[in-house]
């Protein structure tokens, strides 16, 4: 659910310096109108407010530290003030009875569907299974059966009200049963899960949750009014703190001499035991401040987030609370000083609507980065962690790991800030419209359903003052549950680093749609803080059980989480017309799975499920390591083309270039060019292993199967051979030597030191990257259309085609791991083949026949 809130978090947070009234359940506090002092401001007696509007009941404690019976302020009930204090006590006692009256008909109204739910459980066609209907309302029928005996008991103890009228002991038995809300408390949370994931998964469960009907009190001519389940299951929460203030008003007003006073005094007792215990168990972030409705608002979700503010780009803390949106900036403080938020702008929910395109010229145009500069960057920040590493290990090493942190830090703050390309565009309806950039269709869609979600009640615009904004502002910082940009320097060295190598994922099939649809899956992994849409199924055709059955191999960066959304294909070419940033296919639902390092390190496929919405995505994972996608295993079989010696295959088919590159460049350039993130988006593994295995037999069909086959899984299948070579196209030999030339700082020297290494290369490698070069280049000539830049080609060709030597990772690991020579390498194995692509042509008759002055042995 949107906000599923810890059960002791919401105990904690109901304490608040302007929530004293009981209006929603019936009862006002007594004292001045409306539970305010003379002075006007709120009174909330016992209350420890603090600041950070976080208010803990306050409970004496003894010498020895054991929590002791509250007393009351000394002269309170003195002289004549007896009788007018009995008054104030019925009064009291009369407006809890009144809304004990409304929380045992929302009780009731939780019943209600709960038996016929158990009824069904066992039948042919049950709604829910009898565990589900046990979980989610767990402990209901105990808690109506306590507080209809209490009611039933207090009730008439009101109607003859006098002085002798005694109703301590009912308070008394009602704090010792406290322990079966302690019940409730622990099982809270999983209760709304699982009425969440049922409503989900079942329409007719889902109608019921939303529609349960309380009775009004009985003077109110029995009207009723439709509540959902998630807010009567919230009511048990409410109302435990609710009782403990009532007997703090009790007390006020209760003659010490009375019966009912060490009764009361010893009920409050076991009440403030009770919320104490739980206090020690929970998180004091989220708490509760009014609405206009005098309803508990509620922090939902919070988050950093890119706003695109006067054509620049700022980060934000954004905070959506139960009826409105707030986007703060931290403010800068004088050392020492606690941190603090300052409020760029807010939009109550009544009035907040989301923009598409067609509407949003109001709304800054974005300024996407080149992405070579993007990878440039996680480039750098890789060689930098490779270097914190060495300098941990090195004596008197501390000082420059600190200033490396410091430049990390940088460089990952400007790589948050300029990624994300994805527009989340809200508009004010009586106001300004705002533009936010978000790295995945993940992020967007999460925002916009917990909107939408608070939005289908039923909210009223507010208006805050200067006063009311301060204090809503200055509760952000203990109310946030996101503390700090996810950049490394804000992580504890102990948490783990995240994966680096390749995982493989089979997504398989999808059940649970409701009708035909046309869906696909993409798949999502985190990259330096921020999430990156790396491969994507087929889509199906008017389908209730995909089978998709596609293998995909996905670089892992650090990456902690997979995720998977399905999507609904939009085939309405009216629609098409969109910014590239705008997805216009909808999001028929989205999971996430841990990559727990432990299970998907096995070499045997760990399968799994993400349920999303009442779908079932059915996929498959296993990971290889960096250290391990370094070696390669030259093929047993000679006769084939992958795992073989370039000169061997070029031999044996009496050409200058290996038949697979070119077969594959051929295809690529006539069909694939146009196509966006061509060699970057991930192919189908089953549709490479089966060209692999076309082109190593030798198929009479091989043309006709590269016709028919999907563009990315021909370029996933060329990339696939140069990776398997023996040894990179570039050689082992001269790897060394390449590290060295591209390092020189002299342009003639280094022009002649990179000519002089192509020559070196034995022919075959040579007239193979000559070809692929020029390919490139004719690729990245339509980088407006594909999205690919020469630099982004050398990202994906350049670590493939030029890696280290089994020797040389041997040498080096007695330094650093295979990792680290990885980070620190693949930006010059990156800027070698950049150098040759952004080359005027070579010639390989002219790089032959020149003779150049550099002519140093290698």
């Amino acid at each position: 659910m949107a906000f599923f809130f810890e059960a002791a978090c919401h105990i904690r947070s109901l304490f608040s310096s302007n929530d004293f009234n009981y209006n929603t359940d019936g009862y006002e506090g007594d004292g001045a109108e409306d539970g305010k002092s003379q002075d006007g401001s709120e009174t909330l007696p016992y209350i420890d407010e603090s600041p950070t509007m976080s208010p803990q009941l306050c409970t004496p404690q003894g010498p020895d530290g054991e929590m002791v019976s509250p007393t009351p302020p000394e002269g309170l009930l003195a002289g004549g003030d007896i009788e007018k204090g009995l008054e104030m006590k019925k009064l009291v006692l009369s407006g809890f009875l009144a809304s004990e009256e409304i929380y045992i008909n929302q009780l009731e109204a939780l019943l209600l569907p709960m038996r016929p739910l158990k009824a069904t459980a066992t039948t042919s066609q049950p709604v829910l299974t009898i565990q589900q209907v046990e979980t989610i309302f767990y402990k209901i029928q105990d808690i109506f059966e306590i507080h209809k005996e209490f009611y039933d008991a207090l009730l008439p103890n009101i109607q003859q009200w006098d002085e002798k009228v005694t109703v301590g002991h009912l308070f008394q038995k009602l704090a010792s049963q406290l322990g079966v809300y302690k019940a409730f408390v622990d099982n809270y949370k999983v209760a709304l899960e699982t009425a969440e994931k049922c409503s989900q998964a079942n329409g007719q469960f889902q109608k019921i949750s939303e529609n349960l009907k309380v009775k009004g009190p009985k003077d109110s001519k029995d009207c009723t009014t439709t509540v959902s389940m998630e807010a009567l299951l919230y009511k048990p929460i409410d109302r435990v703190t609710r009782s403990t203030l009532v007997l703090h008003d009790l007390l006020k007003h209760t003659p010490k001499d009375h019966p009912d006073f060490p009764l009361l005094q010893d009920a409050l007792r076991i009440s403030q035991n009770f919320l104490s215990s739980i206090n020690e168990e929970i998180d004091p972030r989220r708490t509760a401040v009014t609405t206009p409705k005098g309803e508990a608002r509620q922090l939902v979700k919070d988050g950093f987030l890119v706003e695109v503010s006067e054509s620049s780009r700022k980060l934000r803390h954004v905070f959506l609370f139960t009826d409105l949106l707030l986007c703060a900036k931290m403010k800068k403080t004088s050392v020492g000083r606690q941190q603090q938020y300052e409020c760029k702008w807010y939009i109550p929910l009544a009035d907040l609507t989301f923009q598409t395109l067609d509407d949003s010229d109001s709304c800054p145009s974005i300024q996407i980065l080149p992405e070579h500069e993007i990878e440039e960057m996680k480039i750098k920040i890789s060689v930098l962690k490779s270097e914190i590493q060495k300098e941990k290990k090195a004596p008197k090493g501390q000082s420059r790991v600190e200033r490396l942190r410091k430049k990390m830090n940088e460089q990952e703050s400007w790589l948050l800030l300029h990624s994300p390309t994805i527009p989340f565009r809200i508009h004010n309806k009586h106001g300004k419209s705002y533009q936010f950039l978000l790295s995945s269709d993940y992020e967007r869609s999460e925002w916009r359903e917990s909107i939408q979600k608070l939005q289908k009640k039923d909210l009223q615009t507010c208006v805050l003052s200067s006063v009311e904004l301060q204090v809503l502002t200055s509760s952000c910082f203990k109310l946030r549950t996101v503390h700090n940009i996810p950049v490394t320097s804000n992580k504890d060295d102990e948490e783990t680093p995240g994966l680096y190598g390749f995982l493989h994922v089979i997504v398989h099939s999808a059940k649970g749609f409701k009708e035909s649809a046309n869906p696909y899956c993409t798949l999502e992994v985190d990259s330096y803080g921020y999430f990156v849409s790396k491969a994507k199924t087929r889509a199906f055709r008017d389908t209730t059980e995909p089978q998709w059955n596609e293998e995909f191999e996905i670089e892992l960066e650090g990456s902690q989480y997979l995720r998977i959304l399905c999507y609904e294909k939009c085939y309405d070419k009216s629609m098409l017309n969109k910014d590239d940033n705008e997805i216009v296919d909808k999001i028929m639902g989205k999971g996430q799975v841990q990559l727990d390092p432990q299970t998907v390190q096995s070499k045997n496929w760990h399968m799994d499920v993400i349920e999303m919405n009442g779908i079932k995505v059915e996929f498959s994972m296993k990971f290889t390591s960096r250290d391990l996608s370094l070696k390669r295993t030259p093929s047993k079989k000679q006769s084939g083309v992958f795992g073989v010696k370039i000169n061997v295959v070029t031999k044996r088919e009496r050409s200058k270039v290996p038949y697979i590159v070119r077969q594959c460049i051929e295809e690529v350039e006539k069909r694939g060019i146009d196509e966006v993130g061509i060699y970057r988006i991930s192919g189908v593994a089953t549709d490479i292993q089966a060209l692999k295995t076309a082109f190593d037999t030798n198929t009479k069909d091989i043309l006709v199967m590269l016709s028919d086959m999907d563009i990315n899984a021909i370029a996933g299948t060329l990339k696939l051979y140069f990776r398997e070579l023996p040894e990179p196209l570039l050689t082992d030999r001269l790897y060394p030597a390449f590290m060295e030339g591209i390092a020189l700082s002299d342009p003639a020297a280094k022009e002649n030191c990179m000519m002089h290494l192509l020559r070196s290369l034995p022919d075959p490698n040579l007239m193979t990257f000559l070809t692929l070069l020029e390919h490139l280049k004719r690729v990245a000539e339509k980088e407006p259309i594909n999205k690919m830049s020469l630099h982004n080609l050398a990202t994906v060709f350049g670590p493939t085609l030029l890696r280290p030597s089994e020797s040389e990772i041997t040498k080096a690991q007695h330094i650093t791991s295979a990792s680290d020579i990885w980070s620190h390498d693949v930006m010059a194995q990156v800027q070698v083949l950049l150098y040759y692509l952004q080359h005027p042509p070579i010639s390989f008759a002219e790089l032959k026949r020149n003779t150049l002055y550099f002519s140093t042995d290698v």
